[in-house]
């Protein structure tokens, strides 16, 4: 079934399967589409967000369970505390899957990647919703799960358009301006390859 995400601005992506069938206004995509499915979500349809740490975040941390919180507490783990605990393959793809669902709650879409040495990671990261794409060398700034807590100019996925991936998410602010002032934690909605990774509930 072909869905139509809206936003609060009238801007529209139509989805079928993994690929954005249209892109225009809500109105005309509404007309274009009268059989469609309909998202209205609060605020703004963005392409999502590219975090520049994904080696930091994935492969240089441990994103407790729940269940650790009282020990480990909520945020990822890294340095000294990360070596102190006993990671074996298993621990470390949760650690992956746990970081990546934090990741697309922040509206990211790709995580920015050197050669990923952990097997581990690389095949849980493999086996997630969030893309990989290559970078070179450290890109500085402080890793964050919110790209705009990290230091470095943000970087979105390119403009979602006819007939590219339905790779986008919705953040609940007026706009860009506030988006950059409130951060990526205003996200209410992440959808990877058609499918809606991530919810605010």
């Amino acid at each position: 079934m072909l869905t139509v995400h809206a936003d609060s601005r009238g801007r529209a992506l139509a989805v079928q399967g993994a690929w954005i069938a249209d892109a225009g206004s809500r109105d005309r995509l509404l007309a274009a589409h009268p059989g469609a499915r309909v998202r209205t979500w609060p605020g703004i349809l963005t392409p999502g967000l590219v975090n520049p740490h994904g080696n930091e975040l994935l492969e240089e941390a441990y994103h407790p369970d729940p269940r650790e919180a009282d020990e480990l507490g909520a945020g990822p783990v890294t340095g000294d505390a990360l070596a102190a605990l006993a990671m074996d393959d298993a621990r470390w793809g949760a650690s992956v899957r746990r970081g990546v669902q934090r990741m697309l709650a922040h509206g990211t879409v790709r995580a920015a990647c050197e050669e990923l040495r952990n097997p581990a990671v690389r095949a849980a990261l493999n086996r997630s919703a969030m893309a990989g794409t290559g970078r070179v060398g450290r890109p500085g700034g402080t890793p964050s799960l919110d790209p705009y807590a990290c230091g470095l100019p943000v970087e979105f996925a390119p403009p979602r358009e006819r007939h590219s991936a339905a790779r986008f998410a919705v953040f609940d602010v007026r706009d860009e301006a506030e988006l950059a002032e409130r951060g990526a934690g205003s996200c209410v909605a992440t959808v990877v390859d058609g499918r809606l990774v991530y919810r605010r509930r």
